[in-house]
């Protein structure tokens, strides 16, 4: 005879001071990840910048300001210092020293360019220094700023992969705690980086222990949360606080204008959430899936302790897969990182354009949590990824000179896939049982971890043709809209316990 676990959880009732408590708490363990997994749009930024002139070649001003070339923008159409050459210095101290004038005496076009031999300049009125500045991530070496990024993926699909199965087997609570160490620990140590290539590799542990922790957190209070709880768990929960978090991040990269001070200060709340071990109970329903029942039934006693409520002598009587299409999660996970990361490119003030990218989320989680409480699952999610695909199709059509109006449609498209993220989590741990959950989730994180990966390309391709990644982004999030209408339903089902449950609630 199965045991049906939210049955025989109902004494608690579902919003008593345990459930209240442990909602909180959750939902304050993932304002880290909201900073952590989007810091590069700061970091990661490129200074305007051009090849450094040495004060001791010692040229007079009217070279000095010469030695740049212009060339055209090919947006703009409008001239600009080069960015990567400069004229000759060799040839350009000759005429400094038998003191010719350019464009007097010298036709300044004439003279041969030569790379940044010495460097660059940076412009320090928005950052003291980003990566990009310190290491010199430009010209040749512009492709290693998104790789950065990419790399940081990568460990957030290697965390996926492990982190699942680590949960399945050790529990919801330990894998929280340790991988929050990790990202932690990592982060403080990113902050004294002596090489590009050393802060990747810590990059990528840190991305293995930001996804980890919040995938185990969001299975942990599924798992505990009655029904109606779940929903808004799922959406003014874990998302909301992740989204505040989101928004700290251009709060305090305004302040701290050094990447090193802004990573010393993301590991502050880290340390706070450590400290929630002694508050975060592991999940009843975990246990008792491993045979742990005299654990479980320690857990819920306590919590009907504190809700004034008396529990049953026995509470678990002991004789009591279709998959989620992959192309969804690479889908929503390619454009909600890229519109995330891409916000120092849109027209505007880089802040401001943060703060906002982060606070469209707030409404359209809102949204989220309304459709979930009464829309099927496959409507909510078909809808949401149309609606976000659609606005960025419209985007190529809409004039160069028309700022506002493309941003505003950038906005609703990140509002329609930020909806749909949050949606995705919910619907997919209804379809998997409690022994395969977190695997499950984890899988499907580690195919929205290669959108992931691939997203600061997908902005890349902007160089070359401004509106391609929106008309990428929007055609995959449309199909996979209309893909995710043949996913199993699972609105009013009770979370499947085993493998046999799950069959007759997705079959």
């Amino acid at each position: 005879m199965r045991i049906h676990y939210d049955d025989s959880t109902a004494f608690l009732g579902d919003w008593g001071p345990f459930q209240r408590t442990v909602f909180a708490l959750l939902c304050l363990s993932m304002i880290p990840n909201g900073f952590t997994g989007l810091s590069m749009v700061f970091m990661g930024d490129t200074p305007a910048h051009r090849c450094l002139i040495p004060a001791a070649l010692n040229i007079t001003d009217e070279w000095r300001n010469a030695s740049i070339p212009l060339e055209e923008d090919e947006e703009s159409r409008d001239s600009r210092f080069s960015k990567c050459s400069r004229h000759r210095m060799d040839v350009v101290k000759n005429y400094s020293d038998r003191g010719l004038l350019p464009w007097v005496d010298v036709n300044v076009s004439d003279i041969p360019q030569e790379g940044c031999l010495d460097g660059w300049e940076y412009d320090t009125g928005t950052y003291i220094s980003t990566i990009v500045s310190e290491w010199d991530l430009v010209c040749s070496d512009n492709w290693r700023a998104p790789l950065t990024t990419s790399l940081f993926f990568c460990g957030v699909l290697t965390g996926s992969v492990i982190s699942g199965q680590m949960s399945d087997r050790f529990g919801r609570k330990k894998v929280l705690f340790v991988t929050m160490a990790i990202q932690t620990v990592f982060t403080f140590i990113q902050v004294f980086s002596p090489s590009w290539l050393i802060f990747c590799l810590l990059f990528f542990i840190v991305g293995m222990g930001q996804i980890s922790n919040y995938v185990s957190g969001f299975v942990l209070g599924m798992e505990i949360f009655s029904p109606p709880v779940r929903d808004i768990y799922s959406t003014l929960g874990v998302c909301l606080f992740f989204s505040i978090g989101y928004m700290m991040l251009p709060l305090a990269a305004y302040f701290l204008r050094d990447w090193r001070m802004l990573l010393l200060v993301f590991t502050i709340p880290g340390i706070f959430c450590m400290l929630l071990w002694w508050f975060i109970p592991e999940s009843p329903r975990w246990l008792l899936s491993q045979g742990r029942v005299t654990e479980a039934e320690a857990i819920l006693r306590k919590a009907a302790q504190m809700n004034g409520v008396n529990a049953p002598d026995v509470i678990f009587p002991l004789n009591q897969v279709k998959h989620t299409s992959l192309l969804i999660w690479f889908s929503v996970s390619v454009g909600y990182c890229a519109l995330s990361l891409n916000t120092s490119s849109l027209h505007g003030n880089i802040y401001l354009n943060c703060f906002l990218s982060a606070a469209v989320e707030v409404p359209a989680l809102f949204m989220a949590w309304l459709m979930l409480r009464r829309w099927p699952r496959r409507l909510c999610l078909s809808s949401t990824l149309s609606l976000g695909g659609l606005v960025l199709l419209f985007i190529q059509l809409i004039p160069q000179h028309m700022n506002y109006v493309t941003f505003s449609l950038v906005m609703l498209g990140k509002f329609g896939l930020s909806a749909a993220f949050s949606i995705l989590y919910p619907a997919t741990a209804e379809l998997y049982p409690t022994v395969l959950r977190n695997t499950a989730l984890g899988t499907c994180s580690m195919a929205s971890r290669v959108g992931s990966i691939l997203a600061p390309y997908f902005i890349y391709l902007g160089g070359y043709y401004r509106s391609l990644p929106y008309i990428l982004i929007g055609s995959v999030n449309i199909l996979s809209g209309l893909l995710s209408l043949l996913l199993p339903e699972s609105l009013g089902s009770p979370l499947p316990e085993t493998i046999s449950h799950m069959q007759t609630v997705v079959g």
